[in-house]
């Protein structure tokens, strides 16, 4: 008991750390708040015209699509983060102290849940200011945020992952770009049907598409289909994967 208050005990002080980041630091809140609002504005005057999605209002159909953008922009502060504290030796003054080795990892990932969690609430602000309308009951709402924390844990782990191999924060940025194209290649905004067969066939299966299907489907009360499940089971497949893999990295980078 004692060991588990600890490492919560340590965590928490972790996390304060990283949220006391996202507040003094001008680049996380613009990838956090104002690239992904600047997307939305731009698929939605810019191109929403000329998209055709078979009967709904293409905020209604992208909004989903841009939520899960925003994770994947928000998830490269994660990335160089975990790159930064090791390259200018913050996690060695760590290893000095009596603190658990799991709470650094922890606090930015938590870290990254704020990030996200900011970012929602501003992109269904503007969504709605534009025009979008939701048809989701309570239990839709719930059902959309709850995929939504699967999916941002899941990147967030993958994010720590990337910035514990990267050699130091310039290289860091670079493989955060990673993560950042794979919602690109999704139902994100355009109707998978819509594409070339070879090209359906790889948006079809990836594991984003289902993220945006059925946060999009809860969130305009449609069915919902085998996509929520697909959802979780493939990004709550992907943490049980990532958690491990990043603590065993994590080791292995603080103790050189």
């Amino acid at each position: 008991m004692s060991t588990l208050y600890w490492n919560a005990n340590n965590s928490a002080v972790l996390i304060g750390r990283s949220v006391r980041h996202i507040l003094r630091s001008p680049d996380q809140a613009m990838t956090a708040i104002f690239l992904p609002v600047a997307i939305m504005l731009m698929f939605r005057y810019v191109f929403g015209g000329a998209i055709n999605t078979g009967g709904t209002a293409y905020i209604d159909y992208v909004l989903a699509g841009i939520i899960a953008i925003s994770v994947t922009f928000n998830s490269t502060s994660t990335t160089v983060g975990v790159a930064d504290d090791l390259e200018r030796g913050v996690v060695e003054r760590f290893r000095s102290m009596p603190m658990s080795s799991v709470a650094v990892l922890t606090g930015h990932i938590a870290g990254a849940i704020v990030r996200n969690a900011l970012s929602l609430a501003i992109m269904i602000g503007v969504g709605l200011l534009i025009g979008f309308s939701p048809a989701a009951g309570v239990g839709g709402w719930l059902g959309a945020l709850g995929i939504l924390l699967v999916f941002t844990v899941a990147i967030s782990w993958v994010a720590a992952i990337l910035g514990l191999l990267a050699g130091g924060t310039e290289s860091a940025a670079g493989l955060g770009m990673i993560l950042v194209f794979v919602p690109y290649l999704s139902s994100a905004f355009v109707p998978p049907s819509t594409m070339p067969d070879g090209l359906r066939a790889v948006v079809e299966v990836q594991p984003v598409t289902p993220v945006v299907d059925s946060v999009r489907a809860l969130l305009l009360g449609g069915p919902v289909g085998n996509s929520a499940w697909l959802a979780v089971l493939w990004w709550g497949g992907i943490t049980l994967v990532a958690m491990p893999v990043a603590g065993a990295l994590f080791r292995r980078r603080s103790r050189r």
